[in-house]
C-alpha cells in the first residue's frame, strides 16, 4: 500500500509541479511549478519530519538491543573481630548474570519500534501533501489579488476616459462643475480599494515567501492564469480516493504498534531467568569453587491488569479514530467540493449575462454620453457595474483553484477535469 501511495504521490507532485530549470524559482516571475519545488526543498515542517523519522528509526534500532549483563564482586566473612579480623578467613566471590527475555518479548518490542518507524515516514508523506496544498493556495490567492489590481486598474482607466468628454461639456454648460468633482471622487474610491488590495497582495506575496522558506518576497509577479475549463469528476469518486490520504494510512501503522504494546503488557507478568555464575576463592583454605544460580521472579503481586486494559483500550480506540481522522476529511473535501461545482455556476451566470451585457451597455451608455444623452452618474454606475462583475469573475475563478488544490490535497494525486482546467 505505501509504495502504491508513493508512485501516486509522485506522480501528483511531478504533474503539479511541472519539469523547472534550476534556480527558477529565484527569477524575477514566479510559476506555480517552481514555488512548490521551493517549498519541497526549504519548508521546515518538512525537515522536522525527516528529523521524526530519524527518531523514529533510533527508536527502532534501541527496541531490539539485547540485556546487558551484569557482573557483581563480594567479599564476605571480612574485617570483623578475632579469627575474622582482616581478610585471613574472607569469602571473595565474582561473578557474572545475564537475563534472558523470554515468550517473545524483544520480538514484541521491536515490532512496535517498525510500527512507530512506518508512521513517521507515513506522517511525512502527509506533511508533504499539506506542504504542496499550502503553496498552491497562496500562489492561487497572490494570483488572484494581482487580477483584482488589474481590474481595479481598468476601472480607473475608465473613469479616466470620461475626463475629456465632461472637460468639453462643461465648457459648453451641458454639465456643472461638480459632476467633475463627482468623476474624480469616483476614481478617488477605487484607487482606495486598490490601495487595500496592494496591501492584502503583500501579505499574501510575504505568506507564499515563507512557504518557500524566505522571509521576505524574492520573486516579482506570479504567471499563471485562472481561466476554467471542465468539470469535476462525481464526489464519491473524491470519497474513494481519500482512503489513500496519509493521515488514514498511518492508522494501520498506529494500530500494528499498539496492537504490540498490548501483547508486550500482557507478556510483563509472565517471568524472565536470570542465570548466573561466577568463581569464589577460600582465604583460609587457599580453595576455589565455582558458584552458580538461576532466579526467576514470582508474578504474584503486580499481574500488570491496569496496563492490559489501557493497552486494550487504547488498540480499540484506533477503530473510532480513524474514522472520526477519515469523516473530517470528508467533510474538508464536501466543502471544496460544493465551492466548485458552486463557483462553475457563478462562472457560468458571469459570462453568459452579466459581464456581456454590463460591458454592452457601459459601451451604449458611454457613446450616449458623449452626445448628451445619458448623465455622468449613469456612466460612472455603468462601468462600476463592469468593474463588479469582473471582480466576481476573479472572485469565482480563485475559488474554483483553492477547491482543487484543497482536493488534490486530500487525494494525492491531481484532481482531473472532464475537459481539463487551465492552471
Amino acid at each position: 500500500m505505501l509504495s502504491t501511495y508513493a508512485m501516486r504521490l509522485a506522480c501528483a507532485t511531478t504533474l503539479l509541479a511541472g519539469a523547472l530549470p534550476a534556480g527558477a524559482a529565484h527569477s524575477q516571475t514566479l510559476t506555480m511549478g517552481a514555488a512548490l519545488q521551493r517549498a519541497l526543498a526549504t519548508n521546515p515542517r518538512l525537515t522536522a519530519a525527516e528529523r521524526d523519522i530519524g527518531i523514529a528509526r533510533g527508536q527502532r534500532i534501541q527496541s531490539g538491543a539485547l540485556i546487558n549483563p551484569e557482573v557483581s564482586f563480594e567479599q564476605d566473612n571480612a574485617f570483623g573481630s578475632g579469627a575474622y579480623r582482616g581478610t585471613r578467613s574472607a569469602e571473595t566471590t565474582l561473578q557474572i548474570s545475564q537475563m534472558f527475555e523470554l515468550w517473545g518479548k524483544r520480538e514484541a518490542r521491536v515490532a512496535a519500534g517498525q510500527a512507530g518507524l512506518d508512521q513517521a515516514g507515513i506522517e511525512r508523506q502527509a506533511v508533504r501533501l499539506e506542504v504542496l496544498g499550502e503553496t498552491a493556495i497562496a500562489f492561487l490567492n497572490v494570483l488572484g489579488l494581482q487580477r483584482r489590481i488589474q481590474i481595479l486598474d481598468e476601472q480607473v482607466s475608465s473613469i479616466d476616459r470620461i475626463t475629456p468628454l465632461l472637460q468639453r461639456r462643461v465648457e459648453a454648460g451641458a454639465s456643472s462643475v461638480a459632476e467633475t468633482g463627482r468623476a474624480e471622487v469616483a476614481s478617488a474610491l477605487v484607487k482606495a480599494d486598490r490601495e487595500r488590495t496592494k496591501s492584502s497582495l503583500a501579505t499574501a506575496r510575504r505568506e507564499l515567501a515563507i512557504l518557500m522558506g524566505d522571509t521576505a518576497p524574492k520573486f516579482g509577479t506570479l504567471s499563471g492564469r485562472l481561466d476554467v475549463s471542465g468539470r469535476p469528476p462525481a464526489f464519491q469518486a473524491v470519497v474513494a480516493a481519500i482512503d489513500a490520504n496519509p493521515q488514514l494510512v498511518r492508522w494501520t501503522a498506529i494500530y500494528a504498534q499498539r496492537n504490540a504494546q498490548l501483547i508486550l503488557a500482557r507478556l510483563k507478568p509472565y517471568p524472565d531467568v536470570t542465570v548466573s555464575a561466577g568463581w569464589r576463592h577460600y582465604n583460609a583454605t587457599g580453595d576455589d569453587a565455582a558458584r552458580l544460580s538461576v532466579s526467576i521472579p514470582i508474578p504474584v503481586f503486580d499481574q500488570n491488569r491496569g496496563n492490559i486494559l489501557s493497552a486494550q483500550e487504547s488498540l480499540a480506540k484506533t477503530a473510532a479514530e480513524r474514522k472520526a481522522n477519515r469523516n473530517m476529511l470528508i467533510v474538508v473535501a464536501g466543502r471544496a467540493y460544493d465551492t466548485l461545482q458552486g463557483s462553475l455556476r457563478e462562472l457560468a451566470v458571469l459570462r453568459e449575462t452579466a459581464i456581456p451585457k454590463s460591458q454592452a451597455a457601459s459601451d451604449a451608455i458611454f457613446d450616449g454620453y458623449g452626445q448628451g444623452r445619458y448623465s455622468l452618474l449613469e456612466v460612472l454606475d455603468a462601468q462600476a457595474s463592469v468593474a463588479q462583475a469582473r471582480l466576481r469573475e476573479q472572485e469565482a475563478q480563485q475559488n474554483f483553484h483553492v477547491a482543487v488544490a484543497t482536493i488534490e490535497a486530500l487525494v494525492g494525486n491531481p484532481f482531473a477535469l472532464a475537459r481539463g482546467s487551465a492552471r
